[in-house]
């Protein structure tokens, strides 16, 4: 992938940024930071970051800046640091325009086995992110990689981000992580399998607390890489602030998993 940097370092890759696009000062403050740390750490980093939310409990929730500004903002933060960059889609006339920002196209799990969705954002010739959907096991997945495959791309990325348990709470099944990477490089999405959805309140919930347990079980199951989103300031962030890892957090964590990395790469 262009620009992805580190790539011999035997580290797993990093998908890391704020959940939504908030602005240009914000994407570019949080983009300094991780690539600081990354490069210390000799980590492969992809900026993270949605151009748009549509996928909200309520109708009164924070959805984006505008489309164009947002993508407009995350290819300024690939110029501007030499980093490539990852958003969500969420309908097909999405696929092309967002490919002309980013280089990478990132299927919501709600939408994972939408096909036209899925076909649009591998005929870009982009690189595809599916996220696994909350309701589907990691054998269910391998239809998802062959339909971007069947469309005529080899590059897709599988991402677990946690099966529903009950109505309101999320769990990872690291079973999954060796079944999905036999069909293509798996992610471990921290923050988002941390989520507590289905609140009464209509926000969604979370455990931060949790997040170095969840990253440290994917470090040691061979995940590829890691999906984590953060902020400088979670509690205010327009979207998912409540399971978000603080950007001052950040560093340590990703120290404590390269080190464990290195061990797990001696077995």
């Amino acid at each position: 992938m262009p620009k992805l940097k580190h790539t011999d370092s035997n580290n797993f890759f990093l998908l890391c940024g704020p959940c939504a696009i908030e602005g240009e000062d914000m994407a570019l403050r949080i983009a300094e930071k991780v690539i600081t740390i990354t490069d210390k750490l000799e980590i492969p980093y992809v900026f993270k970051g949605s151009f748009k939310k549509a996928n909200r409990s309520r109708i009164d929730s924070f959805t984006g800046i505008g489309n164009e500004k947002a993508l407009k903002i995350l290819k300024k933060v690939s110029e501007t640091f030499d980093v490539p960059t990852v958003t969500d889609i969420h309908e097909v006339s999405d696929a092309e325009m967002a490919a002309a920002f980013v280089d990478v196209l990132q299927i919501p799990a709600f939408l994972v086995r939408q096909t036209d969705l899925v076909v649009a954002a591998a005929k870009t010739g982009k690189v595809v992110n599916l996220k696994k959907g909350q309701f589907m096991s990691p054998e269910a997945m391998k239809h998802a990689v062959q339909k971007v495959k069947d469309a005529g791309n080899e590059n897709a990325w599988i991402t677990d981000r946690g099966t529903m348990f009950g109505y309101q709470d999320m769990i990872v099944d690291f079973r999954g992580i060796p079944t999905m990477r036999k069909y293509a490089p798996t992610v471990l999405d921290v923050t988002h399998s941390l989520q507590q959805p289905n609140q009464s309140i209509g926000v969604t919930g979370g455990r931060p607390d949790m997040i170095e347990t969840i990253a440290r079980a994917g470090v040691v199951n061979n995940v590829d890489g890691l999906f984590i989103e953060t902020h400088f300031d979670p509690s205010n962030a327009k979207s998912d602030g409540a399971n978000m890892l603080h950007l001052d957090n950040l560093e340590p964590l990703l120290t404590n998993l390269v080190a464990i990395r290195k061990v797990v790469a001696t077995f």
